[in-house]
């Protein structure tokens, strides 16, 4: 446990990393956010305000896109071990923590800024487990031990936390100084016979060079790209797209005179000399083309399917559409590991709260999302019952969509079937049993000779 000086020391380090990673963090929010009052950086301070509101609404962003493909394909719906077809009890903390919804809000932080965290405390009737955004959230880890922190810092929304591995400390103050404000509270947070912090740290994926990316920031010149064509085709659109007209060795004496003028679709002048014109419009085919080429890119980069951020889909099979989504398909099974892992690890230690024995070759259940034409399933599925004798119940879980409610209303209406099937079976053979044997039947008379 720390003293005083001991807390206010270790927060003031924190603040110190917090510092060095806001930079990063802040840019990519910016760019996930769509600040409209954010100026672009291109668009000088002196320019007119009206090619500073066409620069404001220039602002065409796609890494949100980029992330939700990804967090959609992303659902946990069990956590059970390889041999068993039901959840492991700690599962039922997941439930009533409402981690069905806050599962999303974890995975679209870890995606983003390529990291997010868990914590995960004692509780009534059970732990509570809470995620935590990177830019509220700081930890420091061992040399020896990646897996849970050594301390990390929490800015709530009136005040500030600070854990290790045996107390809470709380805090107040702003980010630049942060004192002790109460008395510290123990967690009890024991992983292996041995206290922990109680934070769980979720990454996208794993680099041994680069172990904080994200999906968004190896995009944010492509971002940028988009933008500055983005203003270029608005602009050409505001002032050059449409037909300019002009009218040489004339000029209206009034403003209402230039009107009349403007809006006449015949123009008539006395004076020889008067030459009336236009100026040709700017084609607008070139920034279009620009910025699609700009979005195929990202799409590449990203591993996200291009019909997705062009919107272009047209009469594709089942097939086509899968081939399509291969990559994007891999990229989502690589952070399904990644984030996977902190899952079991964040149910692991909410179990030890519970006194649950842990499990180690329990894992998390992902959601098939995979886009498959549901009639090309269900024939591959009757074939792998029928032509290898798989049993039926364990291809359910294969079905598209199917969740672990489904499984189990499914197991239950089969089996409230098997037993009226076989109750019904049963007194048929009773009744069978309980009707007289039927008489035999007469011997046939003899026919007379010669008849």
């Amino acid at each position: 446990m720390l003293n005083a000086e001991g807390v206010a020391a270790a927060a003031k380090m924190l603040l110190e990393f917090r510092q060095a990673e806001r930079g990063r963090l802040n840019r990519i929010r910016s760019y996930l956010k769509s600040d409209p009052s954010r100026r672009p950086e291109w668009v000088p301070a002196g320019a007119p305000v009206e090619v500073q509101r066409i620069a404001a609404i220039s602002r065409v962003n796609m890494m949100k896109f980029v992330v939700n493909s990804r967090v959609q394909a992303m659902y946990v719906d069990g956590y059970r071990t390889p041999r068993s077809a039901q959840d492991v009890p700690v599962w039922d903390t997941w439930q009533r923590n409402k981690w069905d919804l806050r599962q999303i809000g974890v995975h679209r932080a870890a995606l983003g800024y390529g990291v997010s965290y868990a914590t995960v405390l004692p509780g009534r009737p059970v732990p509570v487990m809470r995620g935590v955004s990177p830019r509220a959230m700081t930890a420091v880890y061992s040399d020896d031990n990646d897996d849970w922190p050594v301390l990390a810092l929490e800015q709530r929304r009136t005040s500030w936390r600070l854990y290790d591995e045996t107390h809470i400390y709380p805090l107040q103050g702003t980010d630049e100084l942060l004192v002790p404000a109460g008395a510290p509270m123990e967690h009890k947070a024991v992983m292996d016979g041995e206290p922990v912090c109680p934070v769980v740290r979720y990454r996208d994926t794993d680099d041994l060079d680069d172990p904080i990316v994200g999906v968004v920031e190896p995009l944010l010149d492509l971002q940028d790209q988009i933008n500055v064509t983005s203003f270029g085709l608005l602009v050409a659109q505001h002032y050059g797209a449409f037909r300019q007209r002009y009218i040489l060795g004339w000029l209206a004496e009034t403003e209402q005179e230039k009107l009349k003028a403007g809006a006449s679709k015949m123009w008539t002048f006395e004076d020889p000399e008067v030459k009336v014109g236009e100026f040709g419009q700017t084609d607008l085919k070139g920034y279009i083309e620009s910025r699609e080429a700009t979005l195929r890119h990202i799409a590449t980069v990203s591993q996200t399917p291009a019909h997705e951020l062009l919107g272009q889909l047209v009469n594709l099979s089942a097939e086509a559409l899968a081939a399509a989504e291969a990559g994007h398909r891999r990229a989502v099974v690589e952070n399904q590991t990644a984030v996977g892992e902190a899952h079991e690890q964040t149910l692991t230690l909410a179990g030890t709260y519970q006194g649950l024995e842990p499990e180690p070759s329990a894992s998390v259940r992902w959601r098939d999302t995979e886009a498959r034409s549901l009639g090309m399933v269900a024939d591959a599925l009757g074939k792998m019952a029928t032509m290898l004798g798989i049993p039926v119940k364990a291809l359910w879980e294969r079905i598209p969509g199917v969740t672990d409610d489904d499984l189990e209303r499914w197991t239950t209406l089969a089996v409230e079937g098997d037993a009226l099937t076989q109750l019904t079976a049963t007194l048929d053979r009773q009744a069978a049993a309980a009707q007289p044997a039927p008489a035999p039947a007469p011997a046939p008379e003899p026919v007379p000779a010669g008849a």
